[in-house]
């Protein structure tokens, strides 16, 4: 039977409302069937909508399942940014201070405090390297660019199939208008760095068709997986800025950075709506 719950509704990764990648969140999901938490992120249409859940590992604070209109994912960024703000907004207590722990699709996944901002750690990459020939040139064909624009085409699967496409600047980045009808069901990012002295050091773009939403606004697990990769590579320093979304209208910053073994992957939130949703 349906009745009211909690429900919040926050801007990831930007301090200016309407400007990052919107996020709806159930605070009481407890009682709802898989296929009632999916009709309700095919009705939001929003890239993700998350349900916060009693955790079932003692080491977790809570249990989040992760929805967009497509289907589940076991790990989103921007989903684990705006369900952790979320639930301490709730009142929610960590159970170590200092860390909030987090149960979802890909096991235990870490979210901190970062001065303003909150943080996740980076989950390991499942698989890596490059892509074989005929998704590396699927992937050219998606982009609709040459071999010698293309720096490198790799996996950084962390849970979502992530392929990453290197170019050679951001301003090829955003120049991008993929062919849709090549991706079939690739999860596809670009990245191309800005000129020295920006204020942000690479641009991202993230393609998700088969997701149910042609392009992410502003993607954390995406933007994880690279800087994993960006970072053992060479390609970027140890803290950097990423902008992503400015073709959709969009201004959303990821903030990176590496402490010792781990890569936190961090943004503001900004919160729009509180209230209760039927379910």
């Amino acid at each position: 039977m349906s009745r009211q719950r909690a429900f919040m509704q926050v801007d990831v990764f930007t301090d200016r409302p309407l400007l990052g990648n919107p996020l709806a969140v159930v605070m009481d999901g407890e009682g709802l069937s898989d296929a009632r938490m999916a009709a309700f992120a095919r009705w939001t249409h929003l890239s993700e909508t998350t349900f916060l859940l009693p955790p079932t590992d003692p080491a977790a604070d809570y249990q989040v399942r992760i929805f967009t209109p497509g289907g589940e994912l076991p790990f989103a960024g921007h989903p684990t940014l705006g369900t952790a703000h979320c639930w301490l907004a709730q009142g929610g207590q960590p159970r170590q201070a200092g860390v909030i722990v987090q149960q979802c699709g890909v096991g235990l996944v870490r979210v901190k405090r970062d001065g303003t901002r909150l943080a996740f750690a980076a989950p390991p990459l499942r698989r890596g390297g490059p892509v074989a020939p005929e998704l590396h040139a699927q992937v050219l064909r998606t982009l609709r660019l040459p071999a010698d624009e293309v720096l490198d085409v790799v996996w950084v699967d962390n849970g979502p199939h992530w392929i990453a496409a290197r170019l050679k600047s951001a301003e090829a980045v955003l120049a991008l208008r993929p062919d849709y009808a090549s991706i079939g069901q690739l999860e596809l990012g670009a990245i191309g760095p800005y000129p020295a002295g920006a204020p942000q050091q690479f641009e991202v773009r993230a393609f998700v068709p088969d997701m149910g939403v042609f392009e992410d606004p502003v993607c954390g697990s995406l933007n994880a997986g690279m800087a994993l990769w960006m970072m053992e590579m060479g390609h970027a320093g140890a803290s950097y800025v990423v902008s992503q979304g400015q073709v959709l209208g969009r201004d959303g910053r990821i903030h990176v950075r590496r402490e010792g073994a781990d890569t936190w992957v961090g943004g503001d939130v900004t919160p729009l709506i509180t209230g209760a949703v039927t379910l």
